[in-house]
């Protein structure tokens, strides 16, 4: 008997499964694409028992789960409820809801490819959404100091202490960057910029960036005009512009692309792989 065919099966927590995913999939080479919209926690389990009570164990490796749509903590949730009716059989998962895991992890590798990150200091702004917590997780896991950036700094705090809590010493500091006047305090010895703030607003205007004489590297994920950081090219990856090296969204996005491949291709490689921040981004460390 031939060797059965790969079925990756998207729950997307969205009503229509995203379009993207499914490009993306079919370009990773799966085999057979099942989507669902309007996933929750309380509808999954009899989807996930399709995936695991329809082929053997030794065959289970080659059907795996995709958890996306717009809503990060929704996608979270789901995963929650995949993982518990994964029993007593498995298949692997992987959580990329708005491209936050994938996008992260794309981000602190260009910046890796610059700065020793273990010592390097790094400012995240915008990072109270779900793709700046995810820099700010994988930033800390290397061990470098990070500043937390929130207009609000209640909601930096609350940041830092959720990743403290996944990142045992993290060292993590919450700033408060209402306007522009907070910036020149935020930047100060930062040598990382990394901006991933909603789109169209411009969180480091270039006069504030330019008070900062030791900043190396500058990552601006906005794709959206205006830029996040003011200066910086949607297309730059790995610009020098006045002595900073600065990435763009489509510079970062041609990463994210590869990262995004490799994280659903390794899904077949076992049945009991799940692929969050951290997972992804091992797979984009080993990137050229």
């Amino acid at each position: 008997m031939s060797e059965k065919q790969t079925i990756l099966v998207q729950l997307d927590t969205d009503p229509l499964p995203s379009v993207f995913d499914r490009v993306v999939a079919v370009d990773s080479g799966v085999g057979h694409l099942f989507g669902y919209g309007g996933v929750t926690p309380g509808n999954v389990t009899p989807l996930v028992h399709g995936c695991i009570f329809t082929r053997g164990p030794k065959d289970l490796h080659r059907t795996a789960i995709f958890v996306g749509g717009s809503d990060v903590a929704a996608g979270e949730a789901v995963v929650a409820a995949v993982r518990a009716a994964l029993n007593p059989f498995t298949v692997s998962v992987l959580l990329d809801s708005n491209g936050a895991n994938t996008t992260a992890a794309a981000a602190v590798r260009a910046a890796s490819r610059h700065l020793d990150l273990a010592s390097a200091a790094s400012l995240v702004l915008g990072a109270t959404g779900p793709v700046g917590q995810r820099v700010v997780r994988l930033l800390a896991a290397h061990g470098g100091h990070v500043r937390v950036g929130s207009r609000d700094r209640a909601k930096a705090e609350v940041v830092c202490a959720a990743v403290r809590a996944r990142v045992p010493g993290a060292k993590l500091e919450a700033v408060g960057v209402a306007s522009a006047a907070d910036g020149p305090a935020a930047l100060a010895g930062r040598t990382l910029v990394v901006a991933a703030g909603a789109a169209g607003a411009v969180l480091l205007p270039k006069k504030i960036r330019d008070t900062a004489k030791g900043l190396k590297v500058a990552i601006d994920l906005n794709g959206v005009p205006p830029a996040g950081i003011e200066g910086v090219e949607l297309f730059d990856a790995g610009a020098d512009r006045d002595g900073t090296i600065c990435y763009g969204a489509i510079g970062v996005g041609n990463t994210k692309m590869k990262v995004h491949r490799a994280a659903v291709a390794k899904l077949f490689t076992a049945s009991n792989l799940v692929l969050d921040a951290e997972e992804v981004y091992a797979l984009a460390r080993e990137m050229p």
